[in-house]
């Protein structure tokens, strides 16, 4: 079990003064977080505006590798970044400071070229898992078996549904015979009671900015690394 550290995702840069956009202070929080805990960090790089862009994705693996050598840097890949497929394979093609892994999220339709893109160049794959169809698409692609894990992602609000999608996306994984380790979080309202859930399946999980900016207690949290060492205290609990 790990706690990743989810720094910025597609946050815009009013949702907390702490959010880290440009490559330096990517890097900075990073060794923030790896100094409170984290074991590892999901990143979206952003582009001179400020825009998330998978042309910078070579400069934001750099300096945060610089600052957290030895850590591993994921990424995401997704559709809306870009815009379009062909937009999005291009961006990935092009990189030369690859990342350990990126992160596909079953719902696009371009997801299986994606993978089977970032797989010829070496990236590990974290499958995004949203619903109960994703988690059924996924099983039905030859090489499920060959991600680095699974990221099961609950969006829903209300705790009880969100619940439900989670225990149904479980379900196909395991009726599947999928074997691959996974990773369970939340979003806004949820995500301190998927770090919770997740502690209790023995997953990992992750926390950070892009998932939500209040503490366990409802409090604003101060950044970051105030984050991931609430989740770092919650999976060292007895």
């Amino acid at each position: 079990m790990i706690v990743q550290a989810c720094l910025n995702g597609a946050r815009t840069p009013d949702y907390h003064p702490a959010l880290p956009l440009t490559p330096d202070a990517m890097a900075a929080d990073a060794l923030a977080c790896i100094r409170a805990g984290a074991a590892e960090f999901h990143i979206h790089p952003r582009g001179p505006d400020l825009a998330e862009s998978l042309a910078a994705v070579d400069a934001t693996i750099a300096a945060v590798r610089t600052a957290c050598p030895g850590s591993l840097v994921g990424v995401s890949t997704g559709a809306w970044i870009e815009g379009d497929a062909a937009g999005t394979r291009a961006a990935i093609s092009a990189w030369s400071e690859l990342p350990d892994h990126a992160s596909v999220n079953l719902s696009e339709p371009d997801a299986p070229a994606v993978m089977e893109l970032l797989s010829k160049m070496g990236v590990g794959i974290e499958a995004g898992l949203a619903t109960v169809a994703d988690a059924g698409r996924f099983v039905s692609l030859t090489s499920h078996h060959k991600v680095l894990r699974i990221l099961i992602e609950i969006e829903e609000q209300a705790l009880p549904e969100a619940l439900a999608v989670a225990d149904g996306i479980a379900s196909v994984l395991a009726r599947a015979g999928v074997r691959r380790p996974i990773l369970l979080h939340g979003i806004d309202d949820t995500a301190w009671d998927f770090v919770r859930e997740a502690r209790r399946r023995t997953w990992s999980t992750r926390i950070g900015l892009e998932d939500c900016r209040h503490m366990p207690d409802g409090s604003p949290a101060p950044g970051n690394a105030a984050l991931v060492e609430a989740a770092v205290a919650i999976y060292r609990q007895g």
